[in-house]
């Protein structure tokens, strides 16, 4: 496990009794939690805790029914509407990566990763391409500037999208199962991009099944089962010794089924 960050004076992320309904159904349960500026937090548990809805809820592509979210500063009430320079203030800090890669499949990696760039921050296009460069670079992939998303391998694409959201400067990145649509070997390509942006002091908050990725990278270890936080504290103690007994059955079955 890496060296954890000092104490922020501040969190990065806030989230009070948050909760979210789609009608009758309740996907999250007052789920309050904190990140600190600099901190890694991993999201675990069986599919369908609200893991994923958790994480967009932080950048309100999930409109929670109610709770306060604050996000390097900027706090929003969700129990009333949300305006459009609040969702914006909030939005620039947050950059985020998908399951699936998002791309624009017209354009090279280099305009993927520049466009944005343009449009979001006013860049021209020569300072967004000369940014783009270098996230590629940063990536492993300085080379791809000027392929297409197709041709492409899915670890490829995805660090792409990780250099897309990197460009926009964002305070806090936010990762759903990054891994998750591609096979092992390309799964290790994107992981070694995170652990690098873990040990630069990236604050993230990350879904994962990647459990070695969670006990190993992550300061602050999330636990969650039917919309509720079931544990959560330092990665290597609960994996060691889960106190809730909803934890280490989950441990339990996708440990062994490893």
């Amino acid at each position: 496990m890496r060296n954890s960050p000092a104490k922020a004076t501040s969190p990065a992320i806030k989230l009070e009794n948050v909760e979210k309904r789609f009608g009758d159904h309740v996907v999250l349960k007052q789920v309050s939690l904190t990140v600190d500026e600099g901190q890694v937090l991993a999201l675990i548990g069986p599919s369908g805790a609200g893991k994923s809805t958790l994480l967009r809820c932080i950048n309100l592509l999930e409109r929670p029914t109610a709770g306060t979210i604050t996000v390097d500063g900027v706090t929003v009430e969700t129990d009333h509407k949300v305006s459009a320079r609040e969702l914006a203030a909030l939005r620039s800090r947050v950059g985020m990566v998908f399951q699936s890669f998002n791309l624009f499949p017209h354009m090279t990696a280099l305009r993927n990763i520049a466009l944005p760039q343009q449009r979001v921050l006013g860049r021209s296009k020569e300072e967004a391409e000369e940014r783009a460069h270098t996230l590629l670079k940063r990536v492993g992939l300085a080379d791809k500037a000027l392929q297409y998303p197709g041709r492409c391998s899915g670890g490829q694409q995805q660090r792409i999208a990780i250099a897309r959201a990197l460009a926009l400067d964002p305070k806090v990145m936010l990762f759903d199962e990054p891994t998750s649509a591609l096979d092992p070997e390309l799964g290790l390509e994107v992981l070694k991009v995170m652990r690098e942006l873990a040990d630069e002091g990236m604050t993230m908050a990350i879904v994962t099944h990647e459990m070695q990725f969670a006990r190993d990278v992550s300061d602050h270890l999330v636990v969650m089962s039917d919309g509720a936080i079931t544990e959560e504290g330092d990665p290597q103690e609960i994996f060691a010794a889960p106190q809730q007994q909803r934890t280490r059955d989950f441990l339990r079955a996708v440990l062994d089924r490893r």
